[in-house]
């Protein structure tokens, strides 16, 4: 990866989380920017996301991001200088929930409630 692929990735997960922040309404739970992968002439981002809530919240956040898409790639091209705004992916991970729940098991082996 080249030098300006990693400034664009950052720039890219910062300026997608202020925009779910702030621009898409109807998110629910937590919402975060796991990653973001670049295709090496930028035309190109995947956008690795996680959801921290019940699996109604998921599933409606979900629903929520694939809808507004278009919307988030409108904003991300007002907000990144790049000759072309990058076409997004957006691909959901439990990664969050699965290191949530690896954290409470430990948390209760450590409180001895688990042997």
């Amino acid at each position: 990866m080249t030098l300006r692929n990693e400034r664009v990735r950052k720039e890219l997960m910062r300026d997608i989380s202020e925009i779910l922040r702030k621009e898409i309404r109807g998110l629910e739970g937590v919402v975060s920017i796991v990653d973001v992968e670049v295709a090496h002439d930028n035309s190109f981002a995947k956008v690795i996301y996680s959801v921290l809530g019940s699996d109604e919240q998921i599933s409606k956040t979900k629903e929520v991001i694939e809808k507004s898409t278009p919307n988030i790639r409108y904003h991300v091209g007002k907000m990144l200088r790049l000759r072309l705004t990058p076409e997004l992916r957006f691909v959901y991970s439990n990664g969050l929930e699965e290191g949530s729940r690896v954290t409470e098991l430990i948390n209760k082996i450590s409180r001895g409630e688990i042997k």
